[in-house]
Formats: C-alpha cells, sequence, structure tokens
C-alpha cells in the first residue's frame, strides 16, 4: 500500500513504523515515506498510513476530525480482534488479551477497549490474575490473543481458562499464517544441528520463531541480514535450517540463503585429483622420499593450451592451461615466455609416451597458503583483481588461491551491481579461513578506512565558501543531503530556491549533481551546511536592475492579509498593495475587490531593498486616469469662454 502509494507521486507519513522490519522501513524512509508519531504530526497534504499492527480507535477519531486522508494498512487478523473486544465492551464482558503489553498491536487492541480490561504474557500472570481479582472468574469474560503470540503458550493458557474461567469466550485470533510458521518452525528446529531465524529484532513474530526454535535447538541464532552470518558459528554442523518472520522482506531472505549456500560449496580447485584431495596431496608431497615431486621447469615453448617445459629428464614435461593457474583469466601466450622459471609438482609419468604432466597452481597453492594464513593474521591489505562474478558475491585470488568476497563485503552498499566488478582491481583482507580451505576477503573493510582516511582529511582542509560538486543522497522535508565524497552536507530547504518552496523535491531529486558552496562548518557535531542558490539568480538583484519606483507592473496576487495583498512582480519578488491602496475610496478588507490568483496592474511607490520590501499601488494608476480625464474638459472649457 505504501510503495503503492510512492509510485503514484503521494506523500506518505507512516503510524509509526508500517512493519517491524528495519531494513525496510529504512527504505521505504529513503523514498520519502515518513514516520509520525500520532496524526497531529502529519501534514495537511500527506496521506496517514495506518500500520499493519493497527492503531486505538482515538487515532482514526482525531484523523477524522482534522479531515486528514487515511489509508489503512492494519492486518484483517487485527482488525478482526478490535471488533471482538470492542462488541464485549457493549455486552459488559471483561476483556482478557493474551500477548505483549508494549507491543504496538497490543496497545491498538486496548484502544478499543470500552470497558474492563486485563493484559497477561504468561500462564503464571494469567493464574495470578484469578488469584488477585477472585471476583473475575465469576464474571463474563472475553478472551483473544495477540496474532503471533506463541502457539504452544496459548495452548497451555487456554487449558487453564476453560478449566477456571467457566464463564469465559475465548476466541483463538493467533494468525494462522503465525501458528502454521511456528509449527514448520518447531519440526525443522527438532531435524537440524544449527537454526538461523531471519527477522526484524523487534518483531513479536520472528522472536515467537526465536523462543520456539531455541527450545529445540540449542545452536540458533536471530539475524536480521546476511552480514550478520559468522560461519564459525556452524561449525562442526552437516545440516542447517532457515526460518524467516512474517514481516521479513524476501530479498533479506534471499541474500542469507545466497551466503548459506556459498558457504558449503566446494571451493574451485579444492580437490587435486579424482583420488587425492589437497590436504591428502600436501601430505603426500611432503613425506614422499621421491624429492622429484617438486622440480624446477625452463619454458620451451608456449601455445593457447599448454606449456612445454624442460625438467631436466628425458622425459618431456607439460603444463596445461587448466594447471596453470587457478585464475581463469590468466592466458599463457601473455603469462609466460620462452627461458621463463617455473616451480612445479609432478602430477603423473608417462613413460611409454616419455612425458609427465606437471602443475604449476598446485605446486602455488602449498607455497601461497602459509602466505594466507600470515596475510589473515597480520590484516595484510591485499591487491587484486576479480576473476568472476558469481552467485553471492566476487572471486579474487590470493598468492594462487581462490578468495570468495560475499556481495555484503564487495562493496560499500549491498545494493551495488556487482557485475561491473569483473575485470577491475580491488583490495580486500582476509577476514576468515574455514573448513576445506575457504578462504573469505572483504573488500567493504579496506573501503570503510580508506572513507575514514578521505573523511580525516576533508575535515582538516575544507573552510566556509569551499565549492564542491556534490550528489543527492537523500531529501528530508527541511532540506537535501549531499555527499561531497565520503561526507554529507545539508543544503536546507530555503537555500534550494530563491523562490519559496513547500518540499525539497521541487527542485531536486535524490542522485541528481548539485554545485554547492560551505556556508558553515559545526566541527564538534561534524555537521556542514551548504548554500545552492546561485547570485547571479537573485531575483532582488534582477528586479534592481528592470524596475524602479513610479514604474507600472503587471502583477499576480498571491497572498491576502487583513491589512492588503501580495502580488508576485517576478518570481521571487513580491509586492505589498496596502488596503490603502487598492481602490480610490475606503474598503472594510481587500477581498472585497481583489482575489488570489488576479492579475493586477499597479505602480511601484516604493523600494526598500535592504528590508526586501517593495510597495505597490492601484489607487495612483486610478487617480492618473482620472486626471488625465479631466484635463480635456477643462482645456475646452477655457477656449469656449
Amino acid at each position: 500500500m505504501v510503495e503503492e502509494l510512492l509510485e503514484n507521486k503521494k506523500k506518505v507519513a507512516t503510524m509509526g513504523p508500517i512493519i517491524h522490519n528495519p531494513q525496510l522501513v529504512e527504505e521505504l524512509g529513503q523514498r520519502g515515506a515518513r514516520i509520525v508519531e500520532g496524526p497531529d504530526d502529519v501534514k495537511p497534504d500527506e496521506v496517514l498510513v495506518l500500520r499493519s499492527h493497527g492503531v486505538a480507535s482515538a487515532v482514526t477519531d482525531r484523523a477524522g476530525e482534522m479531515g486528514l486522508t487515511v489509508a489503512d494498512a492494519t492486518c484483517p487478523f487485527v482488525a478482526k480482534i478490535h471488533k471482538i473486544v470492542a462488541k464485549a465492551g457493549e455486552k459488559g464482558q471483561t476483556v482478557l488479551i493474551a500477548g505483549d503489553r508494549n507491543h504496538k498491536e497490543v496497545e491498538g487492541i486496548i484502544g478499543h477497549c470500552t470497558g474492563e480490561f486485563f493484559v497477561f504474557e504468561t500462564l503464571e500472570e494469567l493464574t495470578l490474575l484469578s488469584e488477585k481479582y477472585e471476583d473475575l472468574v465469576k464474571k463474563p469474560i472475553c478472551v483473544v490473543s495477540q496474532t503471533t503470540f506463541n502457539t504452544e503458550l496459548w495452548k497451555k493458557c487456554e487449558k487453564f481458562l476453560k478449566k477456571v474461567y467457566t464463564n469465559a469466550i475465548v476466541f483463538d485470533t493467533i494468525c494462522n499464517a503465525t501458528s502454521k510458521r511456528q509449527q514448520e518452525a518447531y519440526d525443522l528446529a527438532t531435524k537440524c544441528d544449527a537454526m538461523i531465524v531471519v527477522g526484524g529484532k523487534h518483531s513479536s513474530n520472528t522472536c515467537k520463531l526465536y523462543d520456539v526454535c531455541k527450545a529445540q535447538c540449542e545452536k540458533t541464532v536471530h539475524v536480521e541480514t546476511a552480514d550478520e552470518i559468522n560461519q564459525s558459528f556452524f561449525l562442526g554442523c552437516e545440516l542447517i535450517g532457515v526460518v524467516a518472520g512474517a514481516s521479513t522482506p524476501s530479498g533479506i531472505i534471499k541474500e542469507v540463503l545466497k551466503t548459506m549456500q556459498e558457504l558449503q560449496t566446494p571451493v574451485q580447485g579444492e580437490i587435486i585429483n579424482d583420488e587425492m584431495t589437497f590436504e591428502e596431496m600436501l601430505k603426500a608431497t611432503e613425506s614422499s622420499s621421491n624429492t622429484d615431486q617438486k622440480v624446477k621447469g625452463i619454458v620451451l615453448a608456449v601455445s593457447p593450451t599448454e606449456i612445454q617445459v624442460d625438467i631436466g629428464r628425458k622425459h618431456t614435461g607439460y603444463v596445461t592451461e587448466a594447471e596453470f593457474s587457478n585464475d581463469p583469466s590468466v592466458k599463457l601466450t601473455e603469462a609466460v615466455k620462452v627461458g621463463d622459471e617455473l616451480d612445479l609438482i609432478i602430477m603423473r609419468t608417462n613413460d611409454q609416451e616419455g612425458t609427465v604432466m606437471l602443475s604449476k597452481k598446485r605446486f602455488d597453492a602449498i607455497a601461497g597458503w602459509d602466505k594466507v594464513v600470515a596475510a589473515k593474521e597480520s590484516g595484510e591489505v591485499i591487491e587484486s583483481t576479480v576473476a568472476d562474478v558469481v552467485k553471492g558475491g566476487v572471486v579474487a585470488f590470493c598468492y594462487g588461491i581462490r578468495v570468495f568476497i560475499p556481495a555484503s563485503q564487495a562493496t560499500l552498499s549491498r545494493t551495488d551491481d556487482l557485475s561491473v566488478l569483473k575485470g577491475q582491481p580491488i583490495k580486500f583482507r582476509i577476514i576468515e579461513i574455514g573448513q576445506r580451505r575457504r578462504v573469505i576477503g572483504s573488500a567493504r573493510v579496506v573501503l570503510r578506512e580508506l572513507r575514514s582516511a578521505e573523511q580525516e582529511k576533508f575535515w582538516a582542509e575544507v573552510k566556509v565558501g569551499d565549492r564542491f560538486t556534490g550528489t543527492v543522497k537523500s531529501l528530508t522535508g527541511y532540506g537535501a543531503f549531499v555527499d561531497l565524497g565520503g561526507v554529507d552536507g545539508m543544503v536546507h530547504i530555503s537555500e534550494l530556491s530563491w523562490e519559496r518552496i513547500k518540499n525539497p523535491n521541487e527542485v531536486v531529486s535524490v542522485g541528481d549533481t548539485l554545485e554547492v558552496y560551505v556556508k558553515a562548518i559545526d566541527e564538534e557535531k561534524k555537521k556542514i551546511s551548504l548554500g545552492y542558490k546561485k547570485a547571479d539568480e537573485n531575483p532582488w538583484e534582477i528586479f534592481k536592475a528592470k524596475y524602479s519606483v513610479g514604474d507600472v507592473v503587471t502583477a499576480k496576487v498571491v497572498s491576502m492579509t487583513s491589512y492588503g495583498a501580495f502580488a508576485k512582480i517576478i518570481a521571487g519578488v513580491d509586492g505589498l498593495v496596502h488596503i490603502s491602496q487598492i481602490a480610490d475610496r475606503r474598503i472594510e478588507k481587500p477581498a472585497d475587490e481583489l482575489k488570489v490568483g488576479q492579475e493586477i496592474t499597479a505602480k511601484i511607490i516604493d523600494i526598500d531593498l535592504d528590508k526586501k520590501r517593495v510597495s505597490l499601488s492601484i489607487r495612483a494608476l486610478i487617480e492618473k486616469t482620472e486626471e488625465s480625464a479631466e484635463a480635456p474638459a477643462e482645456e475646452a472649457a477655457v477656449t469656449e469662454e
């Protein structure tokens, strides 16, 4: 509903977060959806969207009194509970609500109760109610639950209610999707070594899923995004379950699944041959009594598909393209030339044909592994080239070892297009070495450090008056934030145009390039105020050059006051026609003679450039016309006499 309103260019204000998922709320906020606390915070031109959790009846009543446009996004299951408790109050029933009393859904339900009500979160609290209020069990009772209440706990509470509250009418108002999801999470958790629960940390239904999974599977983790997934958590696990809350966007779920899939995908080049793993080959190489397992070869010839080398034996050595490097972008004819010396490992000897098959990439892998481990421990920044863009991230090579850089670690923003990185230089750090020699890198940590260094340099050098070319990063009701290259500055709405505007989007849009200058710097708060209006576009300078006192102008009435009317002479300059200058007679109010939008002809009778004021007179032109009409009559009378 919110997305549709935004696509239709409507201004949107949501009553609290529209849904309990911070990533989705942030995305909608960047597109212009504003969060408000109540109807009184809503602007007249905005559509008030009632959140999915529902609101108290007092909120909708207030919105109606103010004449606001309201879009009701209340979940139908929640709206049903509102009707149940409202009718219960009319019948004189006491309402019992099972749920989190601090949750917005429960607050909304309470707002529809017209009589006595109580909220309980656990079976213990429900039991205490009957003990504390002894006459409660004798009263007519209506019982409802929060739609995301724990289903197992609800069954226990329901059993107690039927036993103790004999006059109670119990409504099972747990959302069927929530109930089904919790049951599926329970079944999955009993089968898995570890569980990932994906969703907002403030989402009630997601937190309930976490509780359900945690009770069955000790290794359960709650994450909001794939960035929080740590491979070390899953060491020793063979089967990992993934569940997500109802409010979790599908994009985030897919990213988590991609990350998990990438974590369990075999590393390219990990199998040395059909019979031996990398570790087995390394062990065999180190323990072999045949020191000729490792050899040096002199390049005799190079073709696009293989290299012929002399290893000092009667056998001719060959290195195929596949055994030269892990990097698929390497071309043999460019990488080596005749006479080069290569470190190689013997893979296979064919005495009948007199050939030896050799591998350079496996020698590099053995030699490079220690360097990779050392690079992780030292935090060394590695420079490489993106060899490939794969599902869930990109691949680069470090000392001949394949390094996977997840999408969340490849750039500063998760929304960046990874496809443009292929073949491009990249700097990264090794952040994790997992099972089966899987190496994970992060370019984001390096990019953040570079940005931090740029920011420090920026703050050390920036001064008032400096000019920048920046990109509009986001818009608010009071201005536009512009990226100056790692540091954001704000152009206040009053600085965007010489004319009066109600919203920054009337002048600029996200992504626009602006030429701005520094107006003020707050080093303590790290805030920069920017200017955008150009001096040569100052309407008062244009007015000054074009008009003088005594000039007659055509202007349009733009507003009315009790003491006169303001009329636009040129864009950005309005003149005041005082009530005494509107007509050649006394009038009660300006609206008796003029209306907004009307074009008038008036004379400039005063200009105060310092105070930015212009005085206009319609009356002066009326009097002049009358004088002109009287003059010929007087001349005629004199002639006749």
